[in-house]
């Protein structure tokens, strides 16, 4: 067995699916499912039961996963020693944000280290999802948390305060009695979601959406009020604060990468670079520059 053919069966085993592992690795849809059914022909056993409800592992195919996550262990505490020992600003590193954060407000700051350390092939990420870094998912997460894993090393970047906005049209409205309050159903993420049932305990919501850039969107075309973090909707001027940011809903910004990766210099270089630009950032993501 090569450990090519191994991780790509790692893939389709964390996936659950053949698209899923080909989108985590990065490869067609095609050569995944080649080197899985060339795999499953030289072991001479199916490692995966193909459904309707999806991919499931089979007897052997549980063993074999079992084996292939003690050599993974292996090859990437070998990779990580190896990255720890570099010191030239130069290799490839892989960076997830947050899809809000990273389309607007970081992309300047990524193009900027980008522009300063050429030889570095930076890329960036979109995920709202847990990134599994031992598992070399990305080299730097940056994650909204209080409660940062211990077994990563972090810096926190800055605090992201939230406040509730809607559209300066649909406010006026609502205060001048034109119009009813009523919020957005929001399923971006269990911060929102409950702090939205908190705020409207009846949940007689009519619109849903499942993502902070779709709620931006939908308050500014005067659909409601919602929660939205303070570097977005203040950064939107035809919204208008409706409730101020409160401590309570403060979340941790934290820039995290594994343990092996702590001697990298570029990813020294990455998270210093960080640093100096949220020292500017850091009114914008606390909730100081609202907009009058």
């Amino acid at each position: 067995m090569q450990w090519d053919d191994l991780r790509i069966f790692l893939a389709v085993a964390r996936a659950g699916s053949i698209s899923g592992a080909a989108t985590r690795l990065g490869v067609q849809h095609s050569t995944v499912s080649r080197r899985l059914r060339a795999l499953e022909e030289r072991l001479g056993t199916r490692l995966i039961e193909r459904k309707t409800s999806g991919n499931e592992l089979t007897e052997a195919g549980e063993d074999l996963q079992l084996s292939a996550r003690k050599i993974e262990a292996e090859i990437l505490e070998f990779e990580g020693a190896r990255s720890g020992e570099d010191t030239g600003a130069a290799g490839e590193l892989r960076v997830t944000a947050i899809n809000n954060m990273a389309s607007s407000v970081l992309m300047p700051v990524f193009a900027r280290f980008s522009a300063a350390y050429p030889d570095i092939e930076l890329h960036v990420q979109v995920s709202n999802k847990f990134v599994r870094l031992a598992e070399r998912d990305a080299d730097i997460a940056i994650r909204l948390t209080n409660t940062p894993l211990d077994t990563l090393i972090g810096t926190r970047l800055t605090t992201v305060a939230s406040a509730v906005y809607g559209s300066r049209a649909y406010c006026a409205q609502v205060r001048a009695g034109e119009a009813q309050e009523k919020w957005l159903g929001i399923e971006c993420c269990g911060f929102h979601m409950s702090w939205t049932k908190d705020a409207c305990p009846e949940h007689d919501h009519n619109f849903y959406v499942d993502d902070t850039l779709l709620t931006l969107a939908a308050l500014r075309v005067g659909a409601g009020l919602a929660y939205l973090p303070c570097f977005m909707g203040d950064s939107e001027p035809s919204l208008v604060r409706v409730r101020a940011p409160e401590p309570r809903h403060d979340l941790g910004l934290w820039l995290v990468y594994h343990r092996d990766l702590r001697r990298a210099r570029r990813v020294q270089l990455f998270r210093e670079h960080m640093q100096r630009e949220f020292a500017d950032l850091r009114g914008l993501f606390e909730g100081e520059r609202a907009v009058a």
